[in-house]
């Protein structure tokens, strides 16, 4: 089981359409504060296309996944700078993740009523595209409302550790110790699946 493999990813250079007020900003504090300014902008070109990739694994939809990216770190800049030993990257993924999977419920349960609406209208609509891009599309979408149901700190490991993090980066950006993580990651991974198995039983 697998998410959505990403369509497109907002390259760095393309940041400041996606942030136009934003970019403005932190052009203005560096004018009182270059270290400060630099700092920040430092962390959004480190993590602002890692950080799309991974929401849109959460969700699968490229425009939502840089949306709430941008906000997540217009969040970051309000407060910013932070507090000297804070984790301000770390922050960013918890934030970022939390507001991704509040979005990846409010669109689950949209998609039910939808999908209540329109099954009848389906039913007699002639199929397009190959039958296993539907079928893997079917896989991602069951995998998405199982995730919707973890708690939100098992879902943020499950994605992190499936999209490419260390056990290291993601003990670090969580605050955690790596055998805390260990077993977070484990609970995380037999909770899945015991939700899986009770939505869409066992796979064959």
């Amino acid at each position: 089981m697998d998410f959505a493999a990403p369509r497109r990813l907002i390259s760095v250079q393309q940041s400041s359409e996606v942030l136009p007020s934003f970019s403005a900003a932190i052009g203005a504090h560096r004018a009182s504060d270059t270290s400060e300014a630099r700092g920040f902008e430092n962390l959004f070109v480190e993590h602002y296309p890692r950080l799309v990739k991974t929401l849109q694994r959460l969700l699968g939809d490229p425009g939502q996944s840089e949306e709430l990216a941008a906000e997540t770190f217009c969040r970051l800049y309000k407060r910013w700078p932070v507090e000297e030993g804070e984790n301000p990257a770390g922050w960013l993924y918890k934030t970022a993740l939390n507001l991704g999977l509040d979005t990846l419920r409010a669109n689950t349960r949209r998609s039910r009523r939808e999908e209540r609406v329109g099954k009848e209208a389906l039913r007699n609509q002639q199929l397009r595209g190959p039958r296993q891009d539907l079928l893997a599309e079917e896989q991602r979408q069951r995998v998405r409302n199982v995730i919707a149901r973890l708690r939100p700190i098992q879902g943020q490991v499950l994605l992190m550790s499936g999209g490419g993090f260390s056990g290291k980066e993601i003990a670090g950006l969580l605050g955690m110790t790596p055998d805390a993580l260990y077993m977070l990651l484990a609970r995380a991974k037999a909770q899945f699946e015991k939700k899986y198995i009770e939505l869409y039983g066992r796979e064959r």
